[in-house]
């Protein structure tokens, strides 16, 4: 089993669903030839996007990766003169 959850959060999920769902829509609409259709399931997607950020704002999504090194610290450099 894998140590990192690859993104399998719900905030993760919701967001693919719903940009997924906005993808069918707009793949159905365009074959249909009915554009405002087509522009409704391109909202769809972008509503994904949106709706999965704000998912992960509210603390559902992945935590934020932090290094594994230790950052070097910042010397003072010797003034010449």
């Amino acid at each position: 089993m894998s140590s990192s959850g690859h993104g399998h959060t719900p905030a993760a999920w919701t967001g693919v669903i719903i940009s997924f769902i906005g993808f069918c829509v707009s793949g159905a609409f365009i074959v249909l030839a009915n554009v405002p259709g087509f522009w409704a399931g391109i909202v769809l997607i972008g509503l994904g996007a949106v709706v999965g950020g704000l998912m992960r704002a509210a603390g559902l999504g992945q935590e934020p990766k932090r290094s594994a090194k230790p950052r070097p610290q910042a010397q003072a450099q010797p003034q010449e003169g």
